[in-house]
């Protein structure tokens, strides 16, 4: 009996190591294939990747979970810098920005709220003389925009929100996030994802983001997946959206003080941020507020319909009176 818990427990180290050994191998390449693609600077200790196209009002960009700021740069972001300045953030644990001091390592479960990550960028926003930006969220970055408001309300033109989370959901998320969420399952399960996912899993998981609508050729190389699915940042996106939900339902209480323009654009064939439940609800929430809802669209318009979410920007900017 003491020599098969020998064995059993020297195959279990074996395994471990071959586990990490094998996600360390795949960082290090995903590393190298995507350097960052704009700069990076640091704020209260925490390094964040921002990148800043054209000139014009100041118009900021938060991507959604398990993203980065390559998201909108494959033309959605170039085809507004003619008359927007475009500031680009990873938000915190994802790309190439830092988790916020105390957040992060294999056994610690704290996310960042959407306030905190708000507040990080808002004081990277500072540095870069951001002033009274439009801010844009698609998808969870949407109910981080949310919260840019809500701490900025005076300094906050309007937002623009993209397939937006925003309202608290029915029910929970899945055992994905549950258990990639937690202390054992992010110590234990997301080092077995990182060394051992098929490409075929990956293929499929951006054909129902996507869905119904095709991703655009290129995409998965282009927004860097590999680093998407490094240890730290699967940890830091699930520990991010599996606790978000409390902290959505203490922000919806404030959303009444929201008095800048806010245009909500979703697709009403969404089954990622279903829309009966975000920002149709939004709109009774909010007192000035305008929703356009895409036929027949999913979770990406700004890849699908690129045309709509951009004038979506620009009643933005016309009801905030910044053209």
């Amino acid at each position: 009996m003491a020599r098969a818990l020998l064995y059993i427990a020297l195959f279990i180290a074996a395994l471990v190591a071959v586990t990490h050994w094998q996600a360390s191998r795949r960082e290090a390449v995903a590393q190298a294939a995507n350097p960052p693609v704009g700069k990076i600077i640091t704020v209260d200790g925490v390094k964040v990747h921002y990148k800043i196209l054209g000139q014009g009002p100041d118009l900021v960009l938060l991507h959604g979970a398990s993203g980065n700021l390559n998201d909108f740069t494959m033309g959605f972001a170039e085809s507004l810098s003619d008359r927007y300045r475009v500031i680009l953030f990873d938000r915190p644990g994802l790309g190439w920005t830092d988790r916020l001091p105390g957040h992060g390592g294999a056994w610690n479960a704290a996310e960042e709220s959407p306030l905190d990550q708000a507040a990080l960028l808002q004081r990277v926003a500072d540095q870069l003389d951001v002033k009274n930006p439009i801010v844009l969220g698609h998808s969870f970055g949407g109910i981080v925009a949310l919260a840019w408001g809500l701490s900025r309300p005076d300094d906050t033109a309007a937002l623009v929100l993209v397939s937006a989370v925003s309202e608290p959901w029915p029910g929970d998320l899945g055992w994905t996030y549950t258990v990639l969420g937690e202390r054992l399952g992010g110590a234990l399960v997301v080092p077995l994802i990182t060394a051992f996912v098929p490409q075929t899993y990956i293929a499929s998981s951006i054909e129902s983001i996507f869905a119904p609508q095709k991703a655009p050729p290129g995409y998965a190389d282009h927004i860097g997946v590999g680093r998407t699915l490094r240890r730290e940042s699967m940890r830091a996106n699930a520990q991010q959206v599996n606790a978000s939900r409390p902290h959505v339902v203490e922000m919806q209480k404030r959303y009444g003080s929201l008095r800048m323009p806010i245009e909500a654009i979703h697709g009403d064939a969404d089954t990622i941020v279903p829309l009966s439940v975000h920002a149709q609800v939004l709109m009774g929430d909010v007192p000035n507020g305008n929703l356009t809802v895409l036929q027949g669209t999913g979770h990406m318009p700004q890849h699908t319909a690129p045309g709509q979410v951009i004038d979506a920007i620009d009643r933005a900017a016309q009801r905030a009176g910044l053209r």
